[in-house]
């Protein structure tokens, strides 16, 4: 079960921070199931998610709230759940709109199925 837990201070109004790129799962090794947990310290940052061609969320606000640094649980937030076929590519696209410079934290937890 691989695991991806990261943690990134954005720049002010920075656009398409993807933190799996360059990771050795990025692009799914056979059909899984992907767990994602992801907060920031300000609410101004939004994430797209995608899988191969497929929008898995659109643009929508991650939740704010965290102390930057530590990695989030499904305990204080929401977990967002999917499937993956083989061969995908998994991107996780962050911005952040408001001008501020907010850390997010994250983990992505990826089980075969």
């Amino acid at each position: 079960m691989p695991q991806f837990p990261f943690s990134q201070a954005l720049t002010a109004n920075q656009l398409g921070f993807n933190p799996l790129s360059g990771w050795q799962y990025e692009w799914t090794p056979y059909p899984c199931s992907l767990l994602i947990l992801i907060r920031a310290t300000g609410n101004t940052a939004k994430l797209t998610l995608f899988s191969g061609s497929e929008t898995i969320q659109e643009r929508t606000p991650i939740q704010g709230g965290g102390t930057a640094g530590v990695t989030p649980s499904e305990l204080n937030t929401p977990a967002i759940s999917f499937m993956a076929p083989g061969g995908d590519r998994l991107k996780l696209v962050i911005d952040e709109t408001g001008g501020l410079t907010p850390t997010v934290d994250g983990v992505v937890i990826l089980n075969p199925l």
